[in-house]
Formats: C-alpha cells, structure tokens, sequence
C-alpha cells in the first residue's frame, strides 16, 4: 500500500465521520432487541412460552373425511402433544386448540409409454383456533399446510407404505408450523 493511501486512510477527519457513523449505527441497533422466540436463551421447563404451550389442550383433529385423515390427525396432534410438552406431562389446561384437517393426493408425474403415475404429493390443509379454556373466547386463528411426495411403483405394499409416509411428514411440519405460530402470540402477548 502505498503511503498516500495509508495517510487518507488514516486521515484523522476521515476516522472521526467513521466513528461518527459508527456511532449512530450503535444508537440505532440499541433500540434492537434480539432474543430468541421461546423467551429465555434456554428452552426449559421454567421458560414463560415453554409454559403457556403446555397449558393448551389439544382437542381431537376433526377431519372432512375418510378414516385415513382419522390416522393423519392422530399423528397431528401426537406430533403437537410432544412438540407443547416437550415429553412431559401438560399444565393445568388455560387454552383450547382445535384443528380441522383436510387432504388432498395429486399425481405429479407419469411414466412415459405406460400412462399410469410415477409419482404423487400429498397436500395436507389445517385450520386452527386458539380459545380461553374457560370462556371460549377466539384468541387467535390461522391456517398451515404442508406438501410431501412419494413416488410410485409396481408394489402395492411400498406405495401404501410411501404414502402413509409422506402424510406423516405433511404432519410433521403443520404441527411444527403451528406451534412456532403460537409461540410467536404468546411471545407478541408479553407472556414470553
């Protein structure tokens, strides 16, 4: 570097509009509050939205149809039972949380020459309302969904076993989408 660099880089005006700068930017970012969603750097037993999750209950998943939602839904709310409890047992119940599920199957692909599918995605739709346990009054509602693929074969069994399969990982996500939506209430609410 040569020396008329060097000066204009350390120029003493030069480092002052930098540190002014870098001043106002510090001012700015003091307002910034970064914590994490769950409320405290630790999600533990004792964290205020670890708390309010495990104080709703979750009703059983309605469905628009067929027993395949039933067994889609039990997984749902299987997936949202562990997901609010963390494994442990629920607080006394202060919110209700009802969930209507839909489903659709859509061929995606077909094999060339033979006509029939190569490969199906299942579209999973969920409803959902948040309520006071007590007074049943609507605190929040929102809708979630989900896609998953599989692909399809000759064998009967491996594409039951697929599509089972990609129902569940469409439950999966819709229960953890719920779940971070209303953590992220919780967390607006001020009980985080």
């Amino acid at each position: 570097m040569s020396s008329s660099k060097r000066d204009r880089l350390f120029d003493p005006s030069r480092r002052r509009s930098v540190s002014l700068i870098l001043g106002a930017a510090g001012l700015v970012l003091a307002g910034c509050q970064v914590k994490p969603l769950y409320g405290t750097w630790s999600l533990g037993p004792d964290s205020p939205v670890a708390g309010e999750l495990a104080a709703i209950e979750i009703e059983q998943v309605d469905s628009t149809s067929a027993d395949d939602l039933k067994r889609i839904g039990q997984v749902l709310r299987n997936e949202m039972l562990f997901g609010f409890r963390r494994g442990g047992r629920g607080e006394p119940p202060r919110y209700r949380l009802r969930v209507i599920l839909d489903r659709q199957r859509n061929e995606v692909g077909v094999e060339r020459l033979a006509d029939v599918p190569a490969s199906y995605s299942v579209t999973l739709n969920a409803s959902f309302v948040l309520s006071e346990f007590e007074t049943d009054k609507t605190l929040m509602t929102g809708r979630a969904f989900a896609t998953a693929s599989y692909d399809f074969s000759s064998q009967r069994f491996a594409n039951l076993r697929a599509e089972r399969d990609a129902d569940n990982r469409a439950a999966k996500v819709i229960a953890g989408d719920i779940q971070t939506r209303l953590a992220g209430y919780f967390t607006a609410q001020g009980q985080g």
